[in-house]
């Protein structure tokens, strides 16, 4: 007799994950909006990134069984009509408050607009020598470097998963994700050393896709590994209660973590953040179990409905909260009343969320869509200008040959709105006059023109080979 029989179910969804989400986006909120409740509730963010590569990669796999291939531009459309429209009307409508409020929230806009609408506020926050681990800082879209995080992984791991795929051995396919998870998660304990000694070293770590990189990876290796939207599950597996408690032991870890951890801890860095998203994967796979409680539990109305803002109520809540700050500047944001303002922030960040999630839908999120096409082809059109009045001409031709054909994707296929965002808005900001971009609020950001064109140029290649590789690599 088989060691595993299996029966036929219908899996159209995956038990649990909208509880799970609501787990870390209460973490999040916790920790950003409360200062002293929960000093390690950033590992919410870890949870959202485990989940993330469990829940995309097991999508990729069950469209390649159930296809033959993987629809990777049909991928990254959906993935721009699910994020874009509520990112887009996150960042317009907070930057216009903050235009309208003036003072610190405005400082460091320009570059982080450039970050959030380009998916590289985690680089650019590097480059610029935030810190992180700064939490009296009032970066309006501080909070945007994990969007960046999973934008790339969701850009690149498709390719990845392709090519695993036709790999003959599953265990091979399931170990390289683990080892490249094993390997990010040791580069970030290396790279980050000491924060009471070098701050800067650990908020790169931190921010960096290389080394913050290994719970999106996990996820996926434990995708691969359960495959969990297969039509066929085991029927002999552990029995309920040892699911439930599994399920209940990995919580209550994951919140003792948020207790005893800390952003500028060592212990962090090398083995806490690790630890979050292990039990993390632990409590996915005991709420697979289909006669286990914990499952009915995190899919109970309440952590449904939060699971299902947690996207809402992540992008709302920091700026939101900076914004009450800078609005009511007699209230410190980390001092004994920083509750009053974490309360107000919540509220509004809750109703936000939930009107949100029902407008950003359909017709109005394809129109927002539709608009920033056009936006985008005016910021390129104007960055080529630029590009032909200040650079020199090797740089100019490359840039020009860029955009043209950028251009020639945004008009012959779907794929290239998110391209065109990207470029058109990382353009915009790179391309310097003399040396120099003008930001919002009369502020200037110096930056290279050298550095800036070769982003550009690098960028604008990457977006336009995606393409290419998505069309070579065999489905």
């Amino acid at each position: 007799m088989s060691a595993i029989s299996t029966s036929s179910v219908a899996r159209d969804r995956l038990p649990g994950l909208d509880g799970l989400r609501a787990l870390a986006i209460v973490l999040v909120l916790a920790y950003h909006l409360f200062p002293g409740l929960a000093p390690g509730g950033f590992i919410g963010v870890d949870v959202f990134l485990v989940v993330s590569g469990y829940l995309i990669t097991a999508l990729l796999v069950a469209e390649h069984r159930a296809n033959g291939r993987v629809a990777i531009r049909r991928f990254w459309g959906r993935r721009a009509r699910r994020l874009l429209p509520a990112l887009v009307v996150m960042v317009g409508t907070t930057a216009a408050v903050a235009a309208a409020i003036g003072g610190d929230v405005l400082v460091g806009i320009g570059w982080q607009l450039a970050g959030v609408l380009t998916f590289s506020s985690n680089w650019v926050s590097i480059a610029q020598g935030s810190s992180y681990l700064d939490q009296t800082s009032p970066e309006l879209f501080r909070h945007a470097w994990s969007l960046a995080v999973e934008e790339q992984f969701y850009l690149l791991w498709p390719l990845l998963v392709v090519l695993l795929l036709l790999l003959p051995l599953r265990a091979l396919r399931i170990a390289v994700p683990l080892a490249l998870a094993l390997a990010s998660a040791v580069a970030m304990a290396i790279l980050a050393g000491d924060p009471a000694i070098d701050p800067a070293a650990a908020s790169a770590a931190y921010l960096s896709t290389l080394t913050h990189g290994f719970g999106l990876l996990l996820g996926a290796g434990l995708a691969l590994a359960v495959d969990p939207l297969r039509a066929e599950i085991p029927t002999r597996r552990a029995p309920a209660w040892a699911a439930d408690l599994g399920a209940l032991l990995a919580a209550g870890g994951l919140v003792a973590l948020a207790v005893a951890l800390s952003i500028d801890a060592a212990i962090t860095y090398r083995g806490g953040i690790v630890a979050a998203t292990l039990l993390t994967a632990v409590l996915i796979v005991c709420l697979a179990h289909p006669a286990g409680a914990a499952a009915r539990i995190a899919d109970a109305p309440l952590p449904r409905w939060l699971g299902e803002r947690s996207y809402g109520l992540y992008l709302w809540h920091w700026p939101v909260l900076i914004l009450l700050g800078a609005a009511l500047p007699a209230i410190d944001r980390v001092g004994e009343q920083s509750w009053m303002l974490g309360l107000g922030a919540l509220a509004i960040a809750l109703v936000l969320a939930a009107l949100s999630a029902p407008l950003l839908d359909g017709p109005v999120a394809e129109g927002i869509i539709a608009g920033l096409k056009v936006v985008a082809v005016a910021v390129v059109a104007h960055a080529v200008w630029g590009m032909a009045r200040t650079l020199t001409p090797d740089v100019r031709r490359a840039g020009i040959a860029v955009a043209a054909g950028l251009l020639v994707l945004l008009v012959g296929t779907g794929w290239a709105t998110l391209a065109a965002i990207a470029l058109g808005a990382l353009a915009g900001l790179l391309l310097c006059r003399a040396g120099e971009v003008t930001a919002a609020g009369g502020l200037s950001i110096p930056i290279s023109r050298r550095v800036g064109a070769a982003c550009l140029v690098a960028v604008g290649v990457l977006l336009l080979g995606l393409p290419l590789l998505a069309a070579l690599v065999p489905s």
